[in-house]
């Protein structure tokens, strides 16, 4: 187990070192093309004056001090221009590196999710997904009884021991969204708790295998420092939807069928000594 935790851990690492790479080549590209841009201005503004130059003749002081403060002005402008447009690059490349990030975030709780038969495993790989790139407070995982259509809680994060009841299928903002297969977004605020408890979170997200819901994640409360959601959640949120669900039955199934084999074996033993 350890060396696959170790291999996992070094394919993380190189996935990520290509974002790096790409990071740094990005930035030296950047500094030149800045280099590059106040270089071509200066030499379009020479080349624009030392061709006036040649056609107009300076014959006082007066007029020479006039075409040097127009240069002057005019160099000015230009080198306002560059500013502006390397400002542009530069926010453009924070952009990207953002996105780089959280591309590299959703490979990684990907690879994580699907890196376990263990069902408990696979419930603290979730946690720490949605605590950690989410950034979720208080949260619990669900999942549903078939045979009663009842969602309990098989793990949570912040919300205490005490005992919850069970969310029947279809009731309340929970057992809605899990019939319905469709996530719920409380409107407005979400540092805003008003209204928010055990049955009415601020999210709700159904564990779909293709359209067979399986349970649910409810978020409560969000980390001090995180305001509100951003695009990447959202795309977290649809990737667990599915990535999380079929991890967990998985794991489910192959603790059921490793349980029934030890069974089994069992049995075959006491009939070998009988």
């Amino acid at each position: 187990m350890e060396k696959e935790s170790g291999s996992i851990s070094k394919k993380v690492e190189d996935f990520l070192q290509v974002f790096k790479k790409g990071e740094e080549f990005t930035q030296e590209l950047l500094k030149e093309n800045e280099k590059l841009r106040y270089k071509v201005a200066k030499l379009e503004e020479l080349t624009k004056y030392s061709d006036r130059d040649g056609t107009f003749k300076v014959h006082t002081l007066e007029e020479r001090i006039k075409f040097l403060e127009e240069e002057n002005k005019n160099l000015s402008d230009r080198y306002r221009e560059v500013e502006e447009e390397n400002k542009d690059f530069a926010n453009r490349y924070v952009e990207v590196e953002a996105e780089n990030n959280n591309l590299a975030n959703l490979y990684v709780a990907s690879y994580q999710l699907h890196s376990t038969l263990d069902f408990s495993e696979s419930l603290k790989i979730i946690l720490e997904i949605v605590m950690n790139l989410i950034g979720a407070e208080e949260f619990s995982i669900m999942m549903l009884d078939e045979k009663t259509n009842e969602l309990t809680i098989v793990a949570n994060e912040g919300m205490g021991n005490e005992q919850r009841a069970s969310i029947k299928l279809g009731e309340g903002t929970i057992g809605k969204a899990c019939k319905s297969g469709e996530s719920y977004y409380r409107e407005g605020d979400p540092t805003d708790l008003t209204g928010i408890d055990y049955t009415h979170p601020l999210v709700c997200i159904p564990l779909k295998i293709k359209e067979h819901v399986i349970g649910v994640i409810s978020i409560y409360k969000l980390l001090v420092q995180k305001q509100a959601f951003s695009n990447v959640d959202y795309e977290m949120f649809t990737m667990l939807a599915g990535h999380a669900a079929t991890a967990l039955f998985s794991s489910k199934l192959y603790s059921q069928s490793e349980r029934k084999l030890t069974t089994i074996q069992s049995f075959l033993d006491l009939l070998k000594e009988k």
